[in-house]
């Protein structure tokens, strides 16, 4: 190593550390705590699902650990929707590399050097070169590194590359991004890649020619759901203060909340990520247990949260002399936001953010009289808990959300509504106009939508398809709207729910419930087709769908069976068991178990001779839960967790399988090629890898 590389790389840890060892946890006090807390206590393992690209047996593959995948893959293109936790996870990456404090399954990452890159913050069109890499997402030992360090880091492999965003550069940059990625991960192989995206703006296999394997964030299953709830509220005992008036409630306000998101569709609904629970939890602890109903209603409430409920109610002084209204606060804010969404950005300079207030002020005379817009912005960071200065000069929105919630109000009240429908075909503007039709009244709603459905001159097949989905989508969200506008919206649908592609059933899956209204009768539908709409059905998470995939539990088709199985873990575990997984023909397939539940479940069943282990068991639950005398073929997708216990640990990697030998009828051990190296396989027993 280079005489000065050590020390500086040394200094440049505890800044990481620093720099990225904490989360914002919405909603907790914010006058007698920090806004925000340390990363491990509230960090929530994260599940990823593999591309549905590929073999049948990639299709197959299971939802598996985050740590799993990035244990056994070198270079990783990861999606995830806004909220799901991709910059967690890659703050817990860079602290626990750092640190020297990875799990044991992540023992390739021991000794590198993490580089967090979020793409927002990169200076240039394209990918930056090593040497600026500090520089360019302005980080403040940039100046002091040794000439040439980062690109030795790189040349020796042992470099972590946390590229966060991509999704955040102009589209007309992301080729470019791409290919300057691609040169640099050829030019240095032996280093491990991260990059992460939204869902939908980067085309699948973006990465996979560059030797990316590609995964997507899962939503929050229940387990998941119930642990982010109890490790908030966990948080939110250790850190409040003794005197707290509802500290000694705080254990009944997370007992309620369980079950509230447990019973009732609409929240078990909103709560998907981390983002939304976080939400969640925060309300319910500061409407003493009350919740609001749908996204608009959790959007306000967090709103009058975050801006005016908390300082009031606890009898906080004023800081800076200025003391606005939550309308006046909104308005700003809404300006700010507004001024990202048409420059197409989610950060922008701290002297344009002023720019902008000294613009509008004159129009909001409370703000005027109380402040020049350099105080007045200043304020808005400090107080009300939405912006923050990622590095020094720049400001963003804590959360894309709020930034696109805001970003829609402002639209909606300068009637930009033709504006947002020249928008629509492009994929980031999703929640911005659903949520527009969430806030506009019913004649600007019947607008948006009449115009999402309207032909327009050189518009691309597939961006007119998406606007109509888009449309469609957008009507669970529209309060009031004209029956006639509504109607011809599920009429534009109806055309275009019969998908002809893989893809496209996953599209239609995320309009949401509306979707299986108007999906077709599966019955005397080919097999083909009929896998189509299971796909479109099983990608919405919703109970209702049960009723539907009902009617295509009977189909001897391999294809149509292996999906309905392995959508077990969206729904309601035992009502799945009896109504879809007990009337599957076994015939060569595989039966997913992810949680005690559904082994339960299935040994209530009578067992299966061929089940796939999707979930963190120890080696005693399932020789306690697999029926011995009926197992034939085992599937390892996800590695054991070790010891007695509840089946909740990460674990350290599936090990030693002597226990394998409680089974005598076993005669296949399949090992997924995402888990770790399995030994102590009985004789008796094959071993495949998959």
């Amino acid at each position: 190593m280079h005489p000065e590389d050590a020390a500086f790389e040394e200094r440049y840890a505890q800044d990481i550390i620093a720099g990225h060892n904490h989360l914002t946890i919405y909603g907790i006090d914010l006058t007698h705590s920090p806004d925000s807390w340390p990363l491990d206590p509230a960090f929530l393992p994260l599940e990823v699902e593999p591309s549905a690209a590929g073999s049948d047996d990639a299709r197959r593959q299971p939802v598996l650990p985050a740590e799993q995948v990035l244990a056994v893959h070198e270079k990783v293109l990861l999606r995830g929707v806004a909220g799901s936790g991709k910059t967690t996870l890659v703050q817990w990456l860079a602290v626990s590399t750092a640190r020297d404090a990875l799990p044991a399954r992540l023992e390739t990452l021991r000794g590198r050097v993490p580089f967090v890159l979020p793409v927002r913050r990169f200076p240039e069109p394209g990918f930056p070169e090593p040497e600026d890499f500090l520089a360019a997402v302005r980080h403040p030992l940039a100046g002091e590194q040794p000439g040439g360090w980062a690109r030795r880091v790189l040349s020796e492999g042992r470099g972590l590359m946390l590229v966060d965003g991509i999704d955040e550069a102009p589209e007309d940059r992301r080729e470019r991004l791409r290919s300057e990625l691609r040169k640099l991960a050829d030019a240095c192989p032996g280093n491990v890649w991260l990059v992460t995206s939204r869902p939908s703006v980067v085309p699948e296999d973006w990465l996979t020619p560059y030797g990316f394997a590609e995964f997507k964030l899962a939503p929050l299953n229940r387990e998941g759901v119930a642990a982010f709830i109890q490790r908030w509220h966990a948080a939110a005992c250790k850190n409040a203060p003794g005197n707290a008036q509802d500290l000694d409630r705080l254990p009944e306000y997370e007992r309620t909340l369980l079950q509230a998101v447990r019973i009732t569709r609409e929240l078990g609904r909103l709560a998907t990520n981390p983002l939304m629970c976080g939400l969640l939890c925060a309300l319910h602890r500061d409407r003493r247990g009350y919740l609001p109903r749908g996204r608009r209603a959790l959007y306000d409430a967090a709103l009058s949260m975050l801006l005016e409920r908390r300082d009031r109610e606890r009898d906080m002084s004023l800081t800076d002399g200025i003391d606005l209204a939550q309308e006046s606060k909104v308005q700003l804010l809404q300006k700010l936001a507004h001024w990202l969404l048409v420059n197409g950005r989610s950060e922008m300079e701290r002297s344009t953010a002023v720019e902008v207030l000294a613009r509008y002020l004159p129009s909001i005379p409370e703000a005027l009289k109380q402040g020049a817009p350099e105080d007045i912005y200043r304020h808005l960071l400090n107080r009300t808990g939405l912006l923050r200065e990622p590095t020094p000069g720049s400001v963003d929105f804590v959360h894309r959300t709020f930034q696109d919630y805001l970003g829609a109000r402002a639209a909606v009240e300068r009637h930009d509504f033709d504006f947002l429908i020249e928008q629509a075909h492009q994929d980031e503007w999703e929640e911005v106009i659903r949520m527009a039709v969430a806030l506009a009244r019913p004649d600007e709603c019947a607008h948006l939508l009449q115009g999402l459905l309207a032909a327009r001159p050189g518009t691309k097949p597939v961006h007119a398809r998406h606007r109509k989905l888009l449309a469609a989508a957008c009507l669970e969200h529209a309060t009031e709207l004209d029956p006639a506008v509504r109607e011809r919206v599920q009429q534009y649908t109806k055309n275009i729910v019969r998908p002809t592609t893989d893809e496209g059933a996953r599209a239609l899956g995320w309009i949401g419930p509306i979707a299986l209204e108007l999906l077709p009768d599966p019955v005397g539908l080919p097999d083909r087709e009929a896998h189509r709409l299971a796909i479109t059905a099983t990608s919405i998470d919703d109970d209702r769908a049960i009723d539907y995939l009902v009617r295509l539990r009977d189909r001897e088709s391999w294809h149509i069976r292996s999906r309905l199985a392995g959508a077990w873990r969206r729904y309601d575990t035992d009502r799945y068991a009896d109504e879809i997984i007990a009337h599957l023909d076994e015939h060569e397939l595989d039966f997913p178990v992810s949680t005690l539940d559904e082994l339960h479940a299935l040994r209530r069943l009578g067992g299966r001779p061929s089940v796939q282990i999707t979930g963190p068991f120890t080696p005693e639950q399932l020789v306690d839960g697999l029926v011995a005398d009926r197992l034939r073929h085992l599937w390892m997708a996800y590695d054991l967790a070790h010891g007695a216990g509840t089946g909740t640990g990460t674990g350290t990697g599936t090990g030693g399988m002597e226990w394998l030998a409680a089974f005598p009828e076993l005669h296949t051990l399949t090992v997924s090629r995402n888990i770790q190296p399995v030994t102590g396989v009985p004789e008796h027993v094959q071993v495949n890898t998959v």
